[in-house]
């Protein structure tokens, strides 16, 4: 995943939290989250304030936001009070100016995502599954990007534990690794997968198990 992937991920952290994302795009940002710790913090700042975020009507707040006149004087008039203190209220203050300044960035994303045009989605393309073994429940679908080809595998039945190896292979038979994942047994789990073979370029993809043994496989 790129720096623009990754950025766009979190700026639909708020609307994760909020609940106001599609199925699909849903599913790739909880996977996203699953293995991102960055992310995993950033939600854990935000989840908090859904609640009250909701009882807020884009349509009622005006485009030009502005703070209230006279807030950044008050502001340093307050710091500068501050520091003449003793240092022991200095350091009770801090953590609050600093809950502040998240609760204030976690209002601009989600309202600034509201206020702004929807970003161009890229498309999920469901594949069908030509091979799976007995035990394990499927399905798979395929971002195209410009630089390759993404994955994403939801599923169950993987053996707990085992480490999966996920191969793409190309119109001209070669085989290029799109990563691994650990097996979680009967829990369902989604995985995103990157490969540098391009959609175009791509004939399927394989996951073998530790044994060597294809346990799904689907033409792309």
């Amino acid at each position: 995943m790129n720096d623009d992937d990754h950025r766009q991920i979190r700026e639909s952290l708020g609307a994760y939290a909020l609940e106001q994302l599609g199925d699909a795009e849903r599913t790739t940002v909880q996977a996203h989250i699953d293995g991102c710790i960055v992310c995993q913090a950033e939600l854990a700042l935000i989840a908090p304030l859904a609640a009250p975020l909701r009882l807020i009507d884009p349509d009622h707040l005006g485009t030009d936001l502005q703070p209230p006149a006279g807030l950044d004087e008050a502001i340093v008039a307050r710091m500068r009070a501050e520091r003449a203190e003793p240092r022991r209220r200095l350091r009770r203050w801090v953590p609050v100016a600093a809950a502040a300044a998240v609760v204030a960035l976690a209002v601009g994303v989600v309202v600034g995502r509201a206020l702004a045009p929807d970003a161009p989605k890229r498309p999920l393309e469901a594949v069908g599954i030509d091979e799976l073994a007995s035990e394990i429940d499927a399905s798979a679908e395929v971002i195209n990007h410009t630089w390759g080809m993404e994955i994403v595998l939801t599923g169950s039945g993987f053996r707990d534990g085992e480490a999966y190896q996920v191969n793409v292979v190309d119109d001209g038979g070669e085989q290029v690794s799109a990563g691994q994942f650990l097996g979680t047994g009967d829990a369902p789990i989604v995985c995103n997968l990157n490969s540098s073979v391009r959609r175009v370029d791509a004939a399927r993809f394989e996951v073998i198990g530790t044994d060597g043994d294809v346990v799904l496989a689907t033409s792309v």
